[in-house]
């Protein structure tokens, strides 16, 4: 049976399919794909906007996630280009849409039931101006997140309310515009319906509410059958409501044979009503942010956590020269990094952190650092790494520069919590100068850093601070886009072992990574040729040593096919097998839940222990998911020779399966993929980089809206444990520091949840759309098991401008534009406007959804701002946007296109709104 996530996986490339409301059910689709269709569309226009903008063709080769992204970027940067960002980023809307039905299942305001029509769109607006901060404070994730339930309940408006009924053919725009009101809704005492015995009549709303325009939806009732008398009912057999008379139902939700003219309409209006909405964020966001938001961006983001302590003077100007180095030489290639990312850290201070997508201002800010303070040895390097793990985005290459040992060590479980939660790769730098030697190397304080290492793919690499310029290559080798990983495996202690690995003919720049104190190899190609570690440029590559670093670039001209490599250590190493490639997956452990619309959610901790595992696994070729075969998936542990490959898949199309793993690994384990690429005929091998564990433990959290500055917010929690009850000692961690209130522990019973609360007050001067990382980790006393569960949720100040900036059109100049549009080129004309946002917030931003000319404006602190637009007479029409502080959007149109009559002047409702408005106010 197909679910929520399963759908959301099946939808970037549409094919036309029938389309539902619902999660399951008759080989629909479901809200995902109507959430698909709109996303799709707005970034496919923004992208011809953007590429237009910038002097090229928009012209993708296909519809895969890579070809729209090539075409987005442009054809004039070279390289490899990878989708899995901007799969991510519609899989993290996706995935939250669909959780309105476990989260919010009862919850009659997030569906549009039981005529919650004021309450439903409050939930969408101040999902909205979230939405609008978080994106301005460049919290993209958290705006994906609450744009995937917003949508959801938009969408259910469509379905579960008689808007269709009504012979409505368009969105009901005031549900996205709380400056307009919501008319005509049917009282509580009104009936609203009839009598429908069989649950399947074609329209059972009285002819006196289709008469009268009275805008009403179902009531539904999961555990009572109770409603007001004479009340539409939602329908289906989940509502209870539905047997109480009127019965029946008037859901949209399936489409069935009675209501197929009834459904069809409510999936177009619900599709243009997503792009409404979208399209009011893009224009607050601007074309550029709002790619961003969509995951539309050339490479990882690179992030560096760097010790400014006194003796990391050299340190500081190693990593110095390597960003230098990253931003001339990827300039303008797909491996310029879409973003810069910098956290300092020192004793007892960290942070702040900084984010810039401005090459020369991340130049500027790390020239800035000097090393100072510190003196006791151990620093603040996890409070430093956990910053950089809450602010950077997923999948994001983080770089940790030290020569201490680290104070924060109770922070330890939270940053692994994160580095699982958002698959961020992390690597140590350590430098230990001779003073520092005997204190820093004890086993137990280095361990750390390379557990966090191996924990997230990462490498932890020891070297002298004179020979730190050498290994810095890593970064360069992996700050890049479309970066795969072939194998990872980590011995300790260390044994002779083989380790066979395949490459395939998409991979480039290959390279392999070993660490280790004292190590001995032997590589081996398909041909038999072979080279080891004295190999220096060998036959099959180029081999660089620096401290514990073993680096061996593979020759461009590398076979394809079976590799080996032999490693001969007694000691602790690891061994990494990386390339470009973009061939490669996304993977999410989830677990089932019911209700009226049962489905999958994915697990923020670990996975149960004692029972089969289940993923969502997608795979993405070079030419989309028809190019690629899938072959076998398995969890392998990345420590041992322990493998779970006892997994079934479910082939659910488009590269997406469905892989239920029936025993799980003890150990940590990493998901691990073959296939074949159809573009070439070659197999691959990838292996994603995250380690995972299981557990007995169970968390649930769920953090159903923002939170107002200077007010208390309380986080109900539930923990369950399958293994030993008893005492677990409950751990928060909030990486904006927030007051909080939490319980130290908790005693649980075997079997049963066990539920308790924390509380947090932000204080009064937080800025709207800070974006807050809550961790919560539950430990047994014994210390045998523990799990996490990891939040996030935004800070808002309550909204109370909702009046849209409006613009009166002042004169226009076109009289010298020729009638002969082939003339055009050599003549201008000329158009001014005065806006204004009256007593709201102010005018933020002014600029040009249409136009190709210029525009210019007066201070936008000035409460009349005048815009003056010139334009070529070949740009025959212009639509100036306003938008103020809180994302109220304001637009104004005008067209000097000659129709065969005398010249018109064209005007939005906005500017006819502007021009009745001044009549009321001070003229300018």
């Amino acid at each position: 049976m197909t679910s929520v996530l399963g759908i959301a996986l099946l939808t970037f490339t549409l094919s036309g399919s029938a389309v539902a409301f619902v999660p399951i059910g008759g080989g629909a689709s479901t809200h995902v794909t109507i959430t698909a269709t709109a996303l799709l569309q707005k970034v496919t226009e923004t992208c011809r906007v953007v590429a237009e903008a910038a002097g090229h063709e928009f012209k993708p080769t296909g519809s895969s996630p890579e070809e729209l992204v090539q075409a987005c970027l442009g054809p004039r940067a070279t390289g490899e280009v990878s989708g899995a960002k901007f799969h991510s980023a519609l899989l993290d809307i996706y995935i939250q849409n669909g959780l309105v039905d476990r989260d919010f299942v009862s919850s009659a305001p997030h569906h549009f039931n039981s005529e919650n029509f004021v309450q439903g769109r409050t939930l969408i607006m101040e999902g909205m101006a979230a939405i609008k901060a978080n994106i301005g404070k460049e919290n993209f994730k958290a705006a994906r997140e609450t744009l995937g339930r917003i949508l959801h309940t938009l969408q259910d408006f469509y379905s579960h309310s008689n808007w269709v009924e009504l012979g409505n053919t368009k969105p009901y725009i005031n549900l996205i515009r709380p400056d307009l009101s919501l008319d005509n809704l049917a009282d509580i005492d009104t009936a609203t319906c009839r009598d429908c015995a069989s649950g399947t009549c074609p329209n059972t709303i009285l002819p006196n509410i289709l008469s009268e325009k009275k805008l009403t939806s179902g009531y539904m009732g999961i555990f009572s059958s109770d409603k007001p008398q004479g009340k539409c009912s939602h329908g289906g057999e989940a509502d209870l409501t539905s047997t109480t008379h009127p019965r029946g139902g008037i859901s949209k939700d399936e489409r069935r044979s009675d209501n197929v003219a009834l459904h069809n309409a409510a999936v177009n209006i619900a599709t243009a009503a997503s792009l409404e909405l979208l399209e009011d964020l893009r224009l607050v966001a601007g074309n550029d942010d709002y790619l961003r938001m969509m995951g539309i961006a050339r490479s990882a983001v690179v992030c560096f956590v760097i010790d400014t302590t006194g003796s990391m003077s050299e340190d500081i100007d190693a990593a110095r020269a390597v960003v230098y180095e990253i931003i001339d030489s990827k300039k303008g290639t797909q491996d310029e990094p879409s973003e810069y990312i910098l956290v300092p850290f020192n004793d007892p201070g960290f942070g702040p952190m900084i984010r810039t997508t401005d090459p020369d201002k991340m130049k500027s800010e790390i020239t800035k650092l000097r090393a100072n303070g510190g003196g006791d040895t151990p620093e603040m390097c996890l409070s430093g790494l956990l910053l950089a793990l809450t602010g950077a985005p997923s999948s994001s290459y983080i770089y940790v520069f030290t020569d201490a040992v680290a104070k924060d060590m109770y922070l330890k479980a939270t940053v692994i919590a994160l580095i699982r939660s958002t698959k961020s790769t992390v690597s140590f730098f350590i430098t230990a100068p001779f003073k520092r030697r005997r204190r820093f190397t004890r086993a137990a304080n280095l361990d750390v850093y390379k557990e966090l290492a191996l924990a997230s793919g990462g490498q932890a690499i020891q070297v002298s601070k004179k020979d730190l310029p050498q290994a810095t290559g890593v970064i360069l080798d992996t700050s890049t886009s479309a970066l795969v990983t072939v194998i990872q495996y980590a011995r300790n202690p260390g044994k002779p072992e083989t380790f066979p690995f395949m490459l395939d003919e998409s991979l480039k720049n290959i390279t392999i990574y070993i660490t280790g104190p004292t190590i001995a190899f032997t590589l081996t190609n398909p041909a038999g040729v072979n080279s080891s570690q004295g190999d220096t440029i060998g036959k099959l590559g180029t081999l660089q040593t620096v401290g514990n670093l073993w680096r061996i670039r593979l020759n461009a001209d590398s076979l394809e096919g079976n590799w080996q490599l032999n490693v001969n250590s007694n000691q602790q190493y690891t061994l990494k097998v990386t390339g470009q490639s973009t061939i490669t997956f996304i993977y999410n452990f989830v677990e089932s839940f019911e209700g009226p619309h049962p489905g999958y959610a994915v697990l923020s901790g670990r996975p149960q222990a004692g029972q089969p595992a289940t993923l969502m696994l997608s795979v993405l070729g070079r030419k989309g998911p028809s190019s690629i075969t899938i072959g076998d998936v398995a969890l392998v542990t990345v420590s041992g020779p322990e493998t779970a490959s006892n997994s079934t898949t479910l082939d659910m199309g488009n590269g997406d399966i469905l892989v239920t793993v029936d025993a799980m690994p003890e150990g940590e384990f990493v998901v691990t993929l073959e296939g074949t690429d159809k573009v070439s005929n070659s197999k691959f091998q990838r292996q994603s980089t995250t380690q995972m564990s299981i557990s007995k433990v169970k968390i649930m959290a769920v953090v159903d809206s923002s939170v107002r500055p200077g007010e208390s917010f309380r986080i109900p929690i539930s923990v369950l444990t399958q293994g030993s009850g008893g005492k677990y000692s409950i751990n928060a961690i909030i990486d904006r520091g927030f007051p909080m209130s939490q319980p130290d522990s908790i005693i649980l019973t075997t079997g049963v949840y066990t539920n308790t609360s924390l509380t947090i007050t932000p204080p009064a001067d937080t800025p709207s759309g800070t974006d807050v990382t809550l961790t919560v980790e539950a430990l047994s006393d014994s210390g045998v098991d523990s799990n996490y569960v990891v939040m996030r949720f935004s800070v808002l100040t309550k909204i109370t401008d909702f009046i849209q900036p409006v613009c009166k059109l002042m004169s226009v100049l076109a009289d010298a534009c020729p009638q002969d549009v082939s003339q055009c080129k050599s003549f201008q004309w000329e158009l001014a406007a005065n806006l204004t946002d009256g007593n709201g917030t102010g005018i933020e931003t002014v600029a040009l959804r249409q136009g190709s000319g210029n525009i210019a404006t007066t201070s936008l602190s000035d409460p009349f701002i005048l815009a003056n637009y010139t334009a070529s007479c070949c740009s025959q029409i212009v639509e100036i946007v306003a938008v103020d502080k809180v994302g109220n959007v304001g637009k104004c149109y005008h067209s000097i296109v000659r129709s065969a009559g005398p010249p018109a002047l064209t005007m939005s409702l906005t500017m006819w709104l502007g021009l009745l408005i001044s009549a009321l106010v001070t003229r300018f």
